[in-house]
């Protein structure tokens, strides 16, 4: 018989836990108590292993900060997956926007919260970079700036329509944007579909 699975630490527990809350219910209106109550712990455990509700939410937001996997895919792939991935994130039922963006509209005068807000939507724009002078665009820079403001404009979007679509839209406006860059979009040629297979065959 298999041994089961080991339960998760309790900081892990206390912290999956926060990270659901302060994301669907906000912040502000989830305490330190419904969150040891959701757990069926005293406030004092909780404590135990983060020392306040601020020292929580820098976990929690450091939770959330996660870089993307290293992918075989080619950057113009990579740059219009995300407006995919944008798209299947929209139409799940919690959805509910940007948790960094949703921190800094509860917590704007917490400037270790804006630091961590603004170095995550500064770390999407340098992939974008990063991508694009793979790609040879001249101006990288202001091509990032613009896809990641598609990004952020349509998770706007979608709050307020509840329309996936809006991601769609997006990536429409970013495939005009990289053509008129000089960008070659379209279906990935043979030898690049082969390269990448032998890839994934070593």
């Amino acid at each position: 018989m298999a041994p089961l699975p080991a339960k998760p630490a309790m900081k892990d527990r206390i912290l999956e836990t926060a990270d659901r809350l302060f994301y669907l219910q906000g912040i502000r209106a989830v305490g330190v108590d419904t969150i040891a109550a959701e757990i069926g712990i005293s406030k004092r455990t909780l404590y135990n292993h983060f020392p306040s509700k601020d020292a929580l939410i820098s976990a929690y937001l450091a939770r959330r900060f996660v870089a993307p996997r290293a992918s075989d895919k080619s950057p113009v792939e990579q740059i219009l997956g995300t407006f995919d991935s944008l798209e299947r994130r929209f139409s799940h039922k919690d959805f509910r926007g940007c948790p960094f963006v949703n921190a800094v509209a509860e917590l704007g005068e917490d400037r270790s919260v804006r630091k961590v807000a603004v170095a995550f939507k500064e770390s999407r724009r340098l992939r974008f970079r990063d991508l694009l002078v793979q790609l040879g665009v001249a101006n990288a820079e202001a091509l990032a700036t613009q896809l990641a403001l598609l990004v952020d404009g349509s998770i706007a979007q979608d709050l307020v329509r509840n329309d996936p679509a809006m991601a769609r839209a997006a990536k429409e406006a970013a495939t005009v944007l990289l053509r008129n860059a000089g960008v070659k979009v379209g279906e990935s040629s043979a030898a690049e579909k082969a390269q990448r297979s032998r890839k994934r065959a070593t």
